[in-house]
């Protein structure tokens, strides 16, 4: 009897080390996970051509590639449809990767439906069709067929159309640097970052007048609503949401450094050059290094800092950027 207790008391204090050992792998694991993927360098997705000047397109549709791959390929792989720890408990980089997600998935519609196509009853490119087939899966799905598979696939497809770009026997496959097409993926980039402004904010509840309907006196709505709304996202939720629009945002500066070589003609056309940079200089802000260890939502004027508050900021000035960059487009 006296011997098995101490027998009982050893396997117990084996048990009890392997789970804090377990515990602590997960912690640097769930740490080292967390870093966020590098800038993609133009000049090396340039350089990536293997014959002299790229043509026009090879850059934006490269580089959407690459922030594809660098969701992919980055420390530890793609999470948000991982059921294992320690990434089941993680939040901040599935709510990154979602961001980007959505980026990658507005970039290739605006390709297939504007930017391949010369009219609205242009044939579309097929490989643009499969490609957004497969970024359309859900970032959650990890049964067959698993997110991360068909973004591989949808990666092959946005390169068979690179491909064909760059190809001059193959003239029905075409990039069109028009200022309706760098207009109709900025209308894009606007919306996302208009949201992302809006419930980034709202971590600091406000009534706020209701303006859905205004200036268009014939204008309805299924529903009425009230005309003082009361605005607060969950603070459960404004967490994910600063993660979400830090990795749009780093989606989005990737892009719109490719997107000004590919339109420099149109840009430098309606003397934008300078509104382009001021709004890539905004969105890079969004990705200084975070020092706190958690995102912290205080009030406006309180003791403690509101991240998402400072993030809402730089996204609003870009976006109010990208509106006026917009109306100067549609001037001839």
């Amino acid at each position: 009897m006296e011997t098995t207790i101490p027998k009982k008391r050893k396997k117990l204090s084996a048990i009890l080390v392997t789970l804090l050992l377990l515990l602590i792998l997960m912690i640097i694991l769930a740490f080292v996970w967390s870093s966020e993927p590098e800038p993609i360098d133009p000049i090396t997705v340039r350089q990536s051509y293997p014959a002299g000047e790229p043509p026009i397109g090879y850059l934006t549709v490269e580089t959407t590639a690459r922030v594809a791959e660098s969701l992919l390929d980055k420390s530890g792989g793609f999470l948000s449809n991982d059921i294992m720890p320690p990434s089941v408990f993680m939040d901040n980089m599935p709510s990154y990767e979602f961001g980007a997600l959505v980026q990658i998935r507005d970039m290739v519609t605006v390709l297939r439906d504007d930017i391949s196509r010369a009219q609205s009853q242009s044939t579309e490119n097929l490989s643009l069709r499969n490609s957004l087939e497969r970024f359309n899966i859900a970032h959650t799905k990890w049964l067959l067929p698993r997110a991360e598979g068909e973004y591989r696939k949808g990666i092959k497809h946005l390169r068979e159309y690179r491909d064909a770009l760059t190809d001059s026997h193959i003239t029905n496959t075409q990039f069109y640097a028009r200022a309706d097409n760098l207009r109709s993926w900025l209308y894009f980039v606007s919306k996302r970052l208009g949201s992302l402004s809006q419930r980034l904010s709202a971590s600091v509840g406000r009534t706020r007048i209701n303006t859905d309907l205004a200036g268009d006196k014939s204008a309805q709505q299924s529903t009425n609503t009230s005309q003082l709304v009361e605005v607060k996202t969950p603070w459960l939720e404004i967490d994910d949401i600063f993660w979400e629009a830090r990795g749009s945002t780093w989606a989005i500066v990737q892009m719109m450094k490719a997107v000004e070589q590919d339109f420099e003609s149109v840009i430098k056309d309606k003397n934008a050059q300078a509104s382009f940079r001021q709004i890539i200089l905004e969105l890079e802000a969004t990705q200084d290094p975070m020092w706190s260890p958690m995102v912290v939502n205080g009030r406006e004027f309180g003791f403690l800092a509101n991240h998402s508050l400072v993030m809402s900021s730089y996204i609003s000035r870009a976006n109010a950027a990208i509106i006026d960059l917009v109306e100067l487009l549609k001037r001839g």
